[in-house]
């Protein structure tokens, strides 16, 4: 009876694995680091940041949380733009709206279109200050 019970506890805990494994193959892990030399044009902000993020391919399921610090002033506006690639710039693709003090966190739905793009890197994340107005810090958004 002990073997009978072993051998099934040996078998739900491999379908567990299984299924686990299944969902991790249809998501993408993306990153990104945020500078003022990035920025186009480039600027010389002291301010740095960091996305990491996660795309779930089955249901188009964007997720990430955005860290910066060093900033000239507080974040006035964060997006993420595109499609773009690194060195030219691109209108908001996703918005930032819950922007406040890092960690930033947030969670979108993307359409097919925009989400070829995010898989293509043609995305960036956009810090945006009262000094810079444009963009203070900028990274592109690619797959790690």
């Amino acid at each position: 009876m002990q073997l009978v019970k072993s051998t099934l506890l040996a078998c739900a805990s491999a379908m567990a694995l299984l299924a686990s494994g299944a969902g991790h193959a249809d998501s993408l892990n993306l990153g990104a680091t945020l500078s003022g030399a990035a920025e186009v044009p480039p600027n010389t902000s002291a301010g740095m940041g960091q996305l990491q993020a996660e795309f779930d391919k089955a249901t188009n399921t964007f997720s990430y949380t955005l860290r910066y610090s060093g900033l000239s002033g507080p974040v006035k506006a964060a997006h993420f733009h595109g499609p773009a690639e690194a060195g030219k710039n691109a209108g908001v693709a996703l918005g930032i709206s819950n922007i406040g003090e890092s960690p930033v966190q947030g969670r979108a739905v993307l359409t097919a279109a925009q989400a070829a793009d995010l898989l293509a890197g043609k995305w960036y994340v956009n810090l945006h200050t009262a000094a810079n107005p444009g963009g203070e810090v900028r990274g592109q958004v690619i797959a790690e």
